[in-house]
């Protein structure tokens, strides 16, 4: 059942997808999604998931409600995703709602996770009225990742640039840092923490060293780190591989990587890595959400191969002028006009000194 979306249930919503924020750097695999208890017109009892395997939202809402003690018994539910209707880590949401007695839940979208779905229907046959559909785009925009992997079997890929106004990435001697502001780097590593990964490629690595962690913003958890390196080339003391990383090939490991950097050889054949197979990959590995940092050549293969979802460019207010590095390098350099990239701006902001212009790319059957 779809919900009316009337002004309350507009409001409280809006408060269950703050609470959903809190989580945005700590949940991953799993969505973000908060829950906000509503009896009489006013809060009885919060929550958001905080970490995989800990608590969901419905049930730190119940046991706040509690703590204050407060009565949940005909209360309406207002909560970020459809509540679970399965025992994984923890046991079903659905079936706790049930028991404490509540008369009405609201979900802003429905799951699209197979194995956790129907919960609306286990709360309706228990005679609890649920519906769904109040503030929905923002609930799913708040977990591009985990939508995207049940829903495509891929995950949501985000590549993050920063360049001058004429799109340019680095001096044609590689010299890039730096181009854009402090800010602006504080900003992207933001971007970063929120990730499941950190995907750069080989030639970054051998140009820049970089390491590829969180460091701007606090954070208690950081995400993997991916590099793609067709010929194993990565150093074994390359910092990007310091505590643990992921190197996928086109063949063979190195053999003087340590034993906490795994490896994936996925050939394409013809002597690359085959990058539509790599994402699909780190989907079924519940990697939802992938933040690129890379140069152009791999960002042009990756937007070649249609596997980015988003851009996120960081512009300064600068030229670099040619023969200037630029954001993407296409292997077929005279693609034609038709073969571009199309985008759909999505937002522009004032960040620092910089420009942050956030675009959706545009697929065929989206057009």
């Amino acid at each position: 059942m779809v919900a009316s979306g009337g002004d309350d249930d507009a409001r409280f919503m809006a408060h269950a997808l703050a609470l959903a924020a809190r989580g945005l750097f700590t949940t991953s695999p799993n969505p973000r999604v908060g829950c906000v208890i509503v009896r009489d017109g006013r809060i009885v009892g919060e929550g958001f998931h905080a970490r995989a395997g800990g608590p969901h939202a419905e049930i730190e809402a119940l046991r706040d409600a509690a703590a204050r003690h407060e009565d949940v018994r005909g209360a309406t539910v207002y909560v970020t995703l459809e509540p679970c209707n399965h025992v994984g880590r923890t046991g079903p949401c659905a079936q706790a709602l049930v028991d404490a007695g509540v008369a009405r839940v609201v979900a802003a979208m429905r799951d699209p996770n197979p194995d956790a779905k129907d919960g609306g229907e286990t709360l309706a046959q228990a005679g609890i009225r649920f519906e769904s559909g109040v503030r929905e785009a923002e609930a799913r925009e708040l977990n591009p990742g985990f939508v995207s992997c049940m829903t495509r079997g891929l995950p949501f890929v985000r590549m993050k640039v920063a360049a001058s106004l004429d799109g340019r990435t680095a001096m044609a001697g590689g010299e890039s840092r730096w181009i854009t502001s402090e800010a602006a780097r504080a900003d992207g590593h933001a971007w970063r923490a929120r990730a499941c990964a950190v995907l750069t490629g080989i030639g970054t690595v051998q140009a820049d060293d970089p390491q590829m962690t969180v460091r701007a913003v606090a954070t208690t958890r950081q995400p993997l780190r991916i590099v793609v390196d067709r010929h194993a080339q990565t150093p074994p003391d390359a910092k990007v591989l310091r505590g643990g990383a992921l190197v996928v090939t086109a063949g063979a490991r190195n053999a003087q990587w340590g034993e906490d950097v795994a490896h994936l050889a996925l050939p394409d054949g013809q002597g690359r890595v085959d990058l539509v197979a790599m994402m699909r990959e780190l989907a079924r590995r519940e990697l939802g959400e992938i933040h690129v940092e890379a140069g152009a050549r791999l960002n042009g293969a990756l937007l070649a191969a249609g596997v980015v979802d988003e851009l996120l460019v960081y512009v300064a207010p600068a030229l670099l002028g040619d023969p200037a590095r630029g954001i993407a390098q296409y292997a077929d350099a005279l693609r034609p006009l038709a073969g571009r990239v199309r985008l759909a701006w999505d937002a522009i902001d004032r960040v620092g000194d910089d420009l942050r212009v956030r675009a959706r790319v545009l697929r065929e059957d989206a057009r």
